[in-house]
């Protein structure tokens, strides 16, 4: 009895201490987190707000600074709730009429809404009741320039313009954060292939924002952010990331194969000459540290959307710096070296820009187009001249300057479809929509090209050069060679998110006409080459080798 008597007061007690406990403090994060994707969705949701009938801007410092006094979820809620009923009644909506099956609903999230953690049951319900009768009609912060976005896409509207951005203000560091971070998150057509969450973007890179050391931390951590797009076309520049990376260049073009830096261009053949960098050295570390090691350090600053285009754009990460000089270790001829190679600014470097040959024959039977440097005002000529080739090889590998159009009129007996657009739903941003006709190239022409269609790619092919790629693989004997493209297709919206902090990001999807992605994957050769170290040294180009070896097979 006397036990039972113990264990029943032990009990007791536990109770009353357990509800005696002070309710969950929410951090700074947890608060500023929420208040970044609530002002976000007000703005392009609520009728009383994407209507541009408030200062959005000054309502964000406004409600931060209320936010910041409250510690738990109740009080954070309560803030919140009295801030949207402030902004006036809302009326029931018509339903949404647009069949699912012409929705794209990959990116559309707001499961956050429910976070049990953040938000009392009454304001997730009351953020529901926003979305499910939201702004309908021209919104005041985003617009299709013209009525076809693929001619002028997305922009942004109607931002407030700041005559000066200082960092060391926490409110202006986190409206930029916050106005980047809600572009992506209902305008970036790609989100949902992103390798990281973009809510747990948001959580991971605040306290960089809230508290940085510096203005380059500061800078670095907001390109750190568009990095994580891996999109090709993303990235944010500032003058200040030349206080990391320098201003200045060596005069020499690289890829990177193995984990090495090698040689495939001179910038300038008499500044190259002085530091005796020559086509084909292998850089192995600069000022002592590996190249491997410097990719691995600045990884989180270099854009792409997969590996070959992040290694295609690492060149400024491993060379640039403020010294007239940099020591390189590398080989040439199988023997170790190392010496100090000069570095200049980009307007001293004068970079070579040597004549290239628009279109040639390799051999009597096959032609080379490269459509780097081919325009519409060339293509009858050159399309007229060789027509009785058994093969044309169209090199995509320094991409197109518009012609594909008009190129696949003399390759396709009819018109083909190619390529199916994906638009941002301005009425319910994060939702997209197919467009309803699938883009056709060609025309009828029973006087088509009847030889072999050669496509070269790499990852410098890109944007327009992939799209090209695609109306070009319509051609009845296509195909693409070469390794993976830079995995950035679609038209894109460039702006300045506060001043000085000049962005972009691909704003509306490209896929074939069955969906299959472009995004990333790029164009998939059919037949893969990937440059070798030893074919660089030897002056080759191994991608057009492969194709005169196809071209040679096929005619057997």
């Amino acid at each position: 009895m006397k036990k039972s008597f113990l264990v029943v007061v032990f009990l007791i007690g536990y109770v009353s201490f357990s509800c005696a406990q002070p309710k969950s403090i929410l951090s700074e994060v947890d608060k500023l987190e929420a208040t970044a994707k609530i002002w976000g969705f007000l703005k392009y949701y609520h009728p009383n707000v994407a209507n541009g009938s408030r200062n959005w801007d000054e309502q964000l410092f406004q409600i931060c600074q209320e936010t910041e006094k409250v510690k738990t979820k109740d009080e954070f809620s309560k803030v919140i709730d009295k801030w949207i009923l402030s902004l006036g009644e809302i009326k029931k909506q018509h339903v949404d009429s647009i069949s699912k099956n012409d929705c794209f609903l990959k990116n559309l999230n707001f499961s956050w809404f429910k976070n049990k953690s953040l938000f009392t049951n009454e304001l997730s319900k009351k953020l529901e009741f926003i979305k499910e009768n939201k702004f309908y009609g021209q919104n005041f912060y985003v617009a299709f320039q013209d009525s076809n976005p693929n001619i002028s896409p997305l922009q942004f509207t109607n931002e407030i313009k700041y005559g000066k951005f200082d960092w060391a203000d926490k409110k202006m560091r986190l409206l930029a954060l916050f106005k980047y971070w809600n572009y992506v998150e209902y305008f970036f057509p790609y989100k949902y292939q992103m390798d990281q969450n973009w809510d747990k973007a948001l959580r991971e890179i605040l306290p960089k924002i809230i508290n940085p050391k510096t203005e380059l931390d500061f800078h670095l951590a907001m390109r750190e952010l568009s990095v994580k797009l891996n999109d090709s076309h993303a990235s944010i520049g500032t003058g200040k990331m030349f206080d990391k990376f320098g201003d200045k260049f060596v005069p020499a073009d690289f890829k990177i194969i193995d984990k090495k830096a090698v040689v495939i261009n001179l910038k300038n053949d008499s500044l190259a000459n002085l530091s005796d960098l020559k086509v084909g050295d292998v850089i192995l570390a600069v000022d002592g540290k590996s190249i491997e090691a410097i990719i691995s350090e600045n990884s989180k600053y270099v854009e792409g959307s997969n590996q070959m285009a992040i290694l295609r754009n690492f060149y400024w990460a491993i060379f640039n710096g403020k010294s007239d000089s940099i020591q390189i270790d590398y080989t040439r001829q199988g023997q170790k070296e190392s010496k100090f190679i000069r570095r200049y600014l980009y307007h001293d470097l004068r970079a070579k820009t040597a004549e290239k040959d628009k279109w040639k024959f390799l051999n009597k039977d096959v032609a080379y187009v490269n459509l780097g440097e081919v325009t519409e005002d060339d293509v009858p000529f050159i399309m007229d001249t060789v027509k009785n080739s058994k093969a044309i090889i169209f090199d995509l590998r320094n991409n197109a300057l518009g012609t594909n159009y008009l190129i696949s009129e003399y390759l396709n007996p009819e018109p083909k479809e190619f390529v199916k657009f994906l638009d941002a739903d301005l009425n319910s941003p994060g939702r997209y929509i197919w467009r309803q006709e699938i883009e056709k190239c060609g025309k009828k022409n029973p006087d088509y090209y009847k030889g072999r269609v050669v496509i070269l790619v790499n990852e410098v092919t890109q944007s327009h050069g992939e799209y090209s790629a695609m109306s070009l693989q319509t051609a009845p004997k296509a195909v693409v060679i070469g390794s993976q493209t830079a995995g950035a297709d679609g038209g894109v919206v460039k702006f300045e998110i506060i001043r000085g902090f000049v962005t972009q990001f691909t704003s509306y999807g490209v896929f074939y006409p069955n969906k299959k992605e472009t995004q990333r994957k790029g164009i998939i050769p059919d037949i893969k080459v990937n440059p070798t170290i030893l074919g660089i040294q030897e002056g080759r180009d191994e991608i057009l080798e492969r194709a005169l070896i196809y071209t040679a097979i096929s005619e057997k």
